[in-house]
């Protein structure tokens, strides 16, 4: 199944059915699941906190420790949650563009090991690969093998188009779906043929309420491409994700462990803005944590207050 941005409709027309398809699916055919709406009455925000030094989760907070401030405005704590063990939503996007040819065998390890360690039972999980054009190679599924089989079947070649896999999945997967959702990159970041910008894709993503996480390939045996690595870097910071570097096996374990323990470790907090305005401007989100010094407060920086959409997302 082949996501393409409109732009590409005239150049692809084949492509317009699958497309539309999966644009009009009906909420019958999404396992039940109502369309997820963004509303500015209700902003639900998943904070991560850990320790600076150890990485290690901090545990044990309550409402009283928290504050949210959206554009400088403090916000009042609604409802709170300490959220463990929930299952997750992830989208798993792979470049298979020509920029990773000779570390493409390194992505489709990379990939399975990640399916592997972080998938549960109670999870769902996609897998995408984007080069010059986004590719769905396999629906939500809980079971990892279905996922590993069409991995050891990719194939690099093409441009880049990392902004659009970004745009195309949040629109027409995530968006749709609820609870914890999360979109992991492999990838080197450097877009080269992408319809959309970086700016479109990352609106996406907040609209979806995804967090994204990133592991570059830039250390793995090519020239580093610092913009690339600059932008995975500005999509996980943003999302309240990460971005990770690894150069060895033990490095990769360490970062599968990591966004394992931040996905399923986090804190649920919801407010009321005060500003109810639906101008579709950008609201800015900031997190303090009283009692606890030297930790790294991690989620997404804002929202945009978009106007009630007609199609129910």
């Amino acid at each position: 199944m082949k996501l393409r941005s409109p732009l590409a409709f005239l150049l692809l027309a084949p492509i317009a059915t699958a497309w539309t398809a999966i644009a009009q699916e009906p909420a019958g055919d999404r396992g039940g699941q109502q369309p997820i709406r963004v509303e500015v009455d209700a902003v639900n925000l998943l904070v991560t906190v850990n320790r600076k030094k150890t990485n290690e989760f901090v545990k044990g907070l309550t409402r009283g420790d928290f504050e949210i401030y959206e554009d400088g405005t403090l916000q009042e704590i609604t409802n709170f949650a300490s959220e463990t063990d929930l299952p997750l939503t992830i989208a798993l996007c792979i470049d298979t563009s020509s920029s990773v040819r000779i570390k493409l065998d390194f992505e489709k390890e990379v990939a399975a090991d990640f399916i592997y360690t972080v998938m549960r039972p109670t999870d769902r999980a996609l897998l995408l690969e984007f080069d010059t054009g986004v590719t769905l190679l396999h629906d939500f599924t809980h079971n990892p093998n279905d996922l590993v089989r069409e991995i050891e079947q990719l194939r690099a070649g093409g441009g880049t188009s990392l902004y659009d896999a970004i745009y195309l999945i949040s629109d027409q997967k995530m968006i749709w779906e609820d609870g914890r959702k999360t979109i992991v990159l492999l990838s080197d970041g450097a877009d080269q043929t992408s319809t959309h910008t970086f700016e479109e894709a990352l609106r996406l993503a907040y609209r979806a309420e995804a967090s994204i996480f990133a592991i570059s390939t830039t250390r793995l045996g090519a020239d580093i491409d610092h913009e690339g690595d600059n932008a995975l870097r500005q999509l996980t910071r943003n999302t309240g994700g990460n971005t990770y570097f690894p150069v060895s096996t033990r490095e990769l374990t360490t970062a599968f462990q990591e966004i394992n323990d931040t996905l399923r470790n986090q804190y649920s907090l919801t407010y009321s803005p005060i500003n109810k305005k639906r101008d579709g401007t950008f609201r800015k989100l900031r997190v303090k944590v009283h009692g606890v010094d030297d930790v790294v407060i991690r989620h997404r920086n804002g929202y945009y207050a978009e106007p009630a959409d007609p199609a129910g997302r």
